[in-house]
């Protein structure tokens, strides 16, 4: 669940998205990133040091995403650095997306793969997960090369794993038992 600050720079960003017309496209951007971040310790541990010049800051997070998203998704990005609180960027984006998600009565699948989904791939695992939980999904991806093949997808509290990586933990476990 989201702290008061969390959910409070959620909106915010939220209403920005929103005033530009880019809501869909800030929310994505800005889940990628946050992604991102999870995942690089010296990212975080950069951007988090308060000792760092925020100048510095920002030109880290322009040379990794400047050219690749929106001009107002990099300026929000920077935003919540300048303001101390990178660390709760990935709560931030979490929060962005699903606001900007339950506006259009949806949830959000976490849906981590080894490779890029094609858009056609896409839209089937939207329409099967739709089915199984019983709600309307957008889906973010995240590329997990740990996965190996298949899917993990999250929405909500719900966890469906079809990755091989656990298939094939549960034939070894199956030959050990023999």
């Amino acid at each position: 669940m989201a702290d008061d600050r969390v959910r409070g720079y959620a909106a915010g960003l939220l209403e920005l998205a929103r005033a530009e017309g880019a809501v869909g496209r800030v929310s994505d951007e800005l889940y990628r990133i946050a992604r991102a971040l999870e995942t690089s310790a010296d990212l975080r541990l950069a951007l988090g040091d308060p000792r760092l010049p925020l100048e510095r800051k920002h030109g880290i997070v322009a040379d990794l995403i400047g050219g690749r998203v929106l001009p107002l998704t990099l300026h929000l990005v920077n935003l919540v650095v300048a303001a101390g609180h990178s660390r709760d960027l990935p709560a931030i984006a979490d929060e962005v997306a699903a606001l900007a998600a339950a506006e259009r009565e949806r949830a959000i699948a976490e849906v981590r793969t080894a490779v890029e989904l094609d858009e056609d791939t896409r839209r089937r695992l939207a329409a099967a997960l739709s089915r199984a939980t019983g709600k309307q999904v957008e889906i973010r991806t995240v590329i997990d090369p740990s996965v190996l093949g298949g899917v993990v997808a999250r929405v909500g509290d719900t966890v469906i794993d079809g990755s091989l990586r656990t298939r094939l933990e549960g034939l070894r476990q199956v030959l050990q038992r023999r």
